[in-house]
């Protein structure tokens, strides 16, 4: 099982590379071409969300992206910092009306790589939230001598 591990800070700009990245990676653990598109935009989604979550909540940690290359399937995992708060609860300052416009682009986000990924896997609490994204992957072809 082979691991890469990417840290980058909540800033917009960085979520290309995180996309660059992961899709590059995913060739190369046998991710099939024609989802690579797919891999790209999801990664792409998360890595959005956790840096919007970070930046609302002014959590000033990195956002952690872990790319995972198993026997027969490809993790990736985007995991964010920002506090999650109990439903009803905004931040100091924050009006319910922009509370509620947060909350709807996060399920937004969140129907998006749903569209993309069949094996999705989403947990959030007080400390951060993660998002497992799974993909299968072909074994490498063996040349015959």
């Amino acid at each position: 099982m082979a691991t890469v591990e990417l840290r980058f800070s909540a800033l917009p700009e960085h979520v290309r590379t995180a996309r660059l990245v992961a899709a590059a990676v995913a060739r190369r653990a046998g991710v099939d071409e024609a989802v690579l598109d797919e891999v790209r935009l999801a990664v792409g989604e998360a890595c959005s969300r956790a840096v919007g979550l970070h930046q609302s909540s002014g959590t000033s940690a990195p956002v952690k992206v872990v790319l995972i290359e198993e026997e027969k399937q490809f993790s990736i995992e985007v995991g964010d910092e920002a506090p999650r708060s109990a439903p009803g609860d905004r931040a100091p300052g924050g009006s319910a009306h922009e509370a509620d416009a947060e909350a709807e682009e996060d399920e937004m986000g969140l129907a998006v790589i749903s569209g993309l990924v069949d094996d999705v896997e989403v947990t959030a609490g007080e400390h951060g939230g993660l998002i497992r994204m799974t993909w299968p992957t072909t074994p490498p072809a063996v040349a015959l001598a």
